[in-house]
């Protein structure tokens, strides 16, 4: 018995929030579960991240994107969600595999199913079982981001996010009983129920709930 729900977006998406929010309402009602994010969620995951996001002494290829993600993704599947999964927990990931695919192949340009293959070597071939997709037009969500430093991504410009929203919404149409998504304009709490209902369902399914 084990779930896996994984979070994906574009910038401002509000994809952390209910993440974040869905982890606190299965604590609520006792359903093991575990809170994670790429990059990062390890020791080295967080030092991968902080290279990918903010290094301004290196320019980094697209083909050094997708192996630095996907080597801080290799320690995640060890050290947090391979296990956490086995001993039967819920396990939430804000971004996984998808956001790859999104950003390094429909953004950067490279081919998709090098991007896939390196995916799956990653991560030994763990698929989520949910994968909830908030879709929010990129302007109205470079809107909602709040006035600071922007990271490597965030400084991409509009047609770089144009092409990673169509790719969301292309892994979305491909594999639509995995994909559950949501119009992020709509309000928090609407957002909040509607993904509910969606994981509680599961969560009967796989006996965590009656």
């Amino acid at each position: 018995m084990a779930l896996f729900i994984t979070f994906e977006g574009g910038e401002g998406s509000g994809k952390t929030f209910q993440a974040r929010a869905l982890h606190s309402k299965l604590r609520q009602t006792a359903v093991p579960v575990l809170l994670t994010h790429e990059p990062g969620g390890t020791e080295l995951g967080e030092k991968i991240s902080r290279l990918l996001k903010w290094t301004g002494e290196a320019d980094i290829s697209p083909l050094g994107e997708l192996l630095l993600f996907n080597a801080s993704r290799a320690q995640l599947i060890e050290e947090v969600i391979q296990p956490n999964l086995q001993s039967g927990k819920v396990v939430i990931c804000d971004r996984y595999t998808d956001s790859t695919v999104s950003y390094q192949s429909y953004g950067r340009g490279l081919d998709i199913e090098l991007v896939r293959y390196i995916n799956d070597t990653a991560t030994r071939g763990i698929k989520p079982d949910l994968t909830v997709l908030m879709d929010i037009p990129v302007e109205e969500g470079f809107s909602r981001r709040p006035k600071r430093s922007r990271d490597r991504f965030e400084l991409e410009d509009i047609a770089f996010h144009e092409r990673i929203r169509k790719g969301y919404l292309s892994l979305a149409d491909e594999d639509p009983e995995r994909w559950l998504v949501i119009d992020a304009t709509l309000s928090r709490a609407r957002i909040k129920n509607i993904i509910w209902k969606e994981v509680s369902q599961l969560l009967k399914d796989r006996g965590y709930m009656k």
